[in-house]
């Protein structure tokens, strides 16, 4: 009995301080809101059924009128970032709603809780693709007034990290956050203690180099407390790291080297950004990192004849990459915990885009490695059963898949001689 009325006084109570939230009387005003915020922490239900009823409006129209008192404020903008820490279809709806302008326009108040809780769900937002992104930089002014609130707070600090990162989309993007002062903030955020701060830096700083000879540059002969980024962003790959910054400094590097700053003979290269890349494909690291890191390599050694040469010989790289060509799922919890049958194929198409991952990412890496040298495509091509795997991939349902596997078969078709005799065995 008490399961079936449940969603109904879930309703009836929260009718009551949704009513609320339209009095004239400011303390009952704010003490809805407070309730209404309650009520939406930890359940997507609820967050659903409040956008459902149509609340939002009227939480950006108390955020947006000067006249009220700011703790009201405070709070709407606070309930706004709880109802875009649900799901996608949530955070569409707030898009939808108009959250993200008003958000903006909230960040030029002189009430720091207020700035921190527009920045707050601001940073959620942009964490999804349906963010609209292109608000970031339309107005030239707000990419320098995010940066001018960085020294406020370590929450600002990841914040702005991140909505700059998601910003950060073209040429005319990268031009403008590098000559308004993003690289010496994002360097010195790379030496916080804090690894939440450390993290968006480094995503922004790659986003920045991205194809960009002059950002890349500038980044190259930037320093903070006595040590350049490229030095800063080796020390950011040591072992001892946590894998994800690993990844993360070696993409910003291997950006930096492909935009021509740094050169394929340096020791940062040669000696950290390659090995670590590597180390990072082996089977032991998650399968998200593996797929970024054999990206990443493929990325690094594309053009380089020296790279690939290294690459191939490190680590029994050729090996370890065909082993995300045999990506199987781990059957271990699936079997102990019951899952309802929509639960099922939300993994099964899980497990299926990871294999297709893997997939591209191997053959993306083998066409980098045998670009150039006889010797490196003999290798890549009698490791046992690839050719096999190229074929079948040529056949896969993923367009991208097929698409990395057309291009490993181009990169393997110089050596002439080894796919006439690897095909009249296949």
């Amino acid at each position: 009995m008490v399961s079936v009325m449940q969603p109904f006084m879930d309703v009836e109570s929260s009718r009551s301080y949704i009513d609320e939230l339209y009095s004239p009387d400011g303390e009952k005003c704010l003490e809805a809101i407070i309730c209404l915020k309650n009520s939406v922490i930890g359940s997507n239900r609820q967050k659903g059924n409040v956008i459902a009823q149509g609340v939002v409006p009227r939480l950006l129209q108390l955020v947006s009128d000067n006249m009220m008192p700011v703790q009201i404020k405070i709070e709407a903008t606070i309930t706004l970032g709880s109802l875009a820490k649900g799901t996608e279809e949530h955070v569409k709806s707030l898009v939808d709603l108009g959250v993200v302008p008003v958000l903006i326009n909230g960040l030029g108040t002189d009430e720091p809780k207020l700035i921190e809780a527009c920045l707050r769900c601001l940073r959620t937002i942009f964490e999804y693709p349906c963010a609209p992104t292109n608000l970031i930089c339309q107005d030239e002014n707000l990419p320098l007034h995010l940066l001018s609130l960085i020294p406020h707070s370590v929450s600002n600090q990841v914040c702005v990290a991140t909505i700059l990162t998601a910003g950060c989309k073209t040429v005319d993007n990268q031009n403008l956050l590098c000559n308004q002062g993003a690289v010496p903030a994002l360097a010195a955020m790379l030496c916080s203690p804090h690894y939440k701060v450390q993290m968006p830096s480094l995503r922004c700083l790659a986003n920045m180099c991205f194809q960009n000879q002059k950002v890349s540059a500038t980044v190259a002969t930037s320093s903070f407390g006595g040590k350049s980024v490229p030095d800063l962003l080796v020390g950011l790959m040591a072992r001892d790291k946590p894998s994800e910054m690993q990844m993360a400094a070696a993409r910003c590097i291997t950006y930096m080297h492909r935009a021509g700053a740094v050169s394929a003979e340096d020791p940062k290269i040669l000696y950290r950004t390659l090995p670590c890349l590597v180390r990072l494909c082996k089977k032991d690291r998650p399968c998200e990192e593996r797929v970024t890191a054999a990206e990443t390599l493929a990325y690094l050694t594309e053009v380089d004849t020296e790279l690939q040469r290294l690459a191939s010989i490190s680590n029994h790289l050729v090996p370890t990459l065909a082993e995300l060509l045999r990506y199987q799922p781990e059957p271990s919890h699936t079997q102990s915990v019951q899952i309802n049958p929509t639960q099922t194929a939300q993994r099964l198409e899980q497990e299926v885009k990871i294999a297709q991952d893997m997939k591209q990412a191997a053959f993306r890496a083998f066409a980098s490695l045998g670009a150039n040298d006889e010797d490196i495509r003999k290798k890549i091509i009698e490791t046992d059963n690839l050719m096999d795997h190229i074929v079948s991939g040529l056949q896969d349902p993923s367009p991208r898949v097929r698409l990395a596997a057309v291009r490993c078969l181009h990169s393997l078709s110089r050596s002439v001689q080894q796919l006439r005799t690897t095909f009249q065995v296949l």
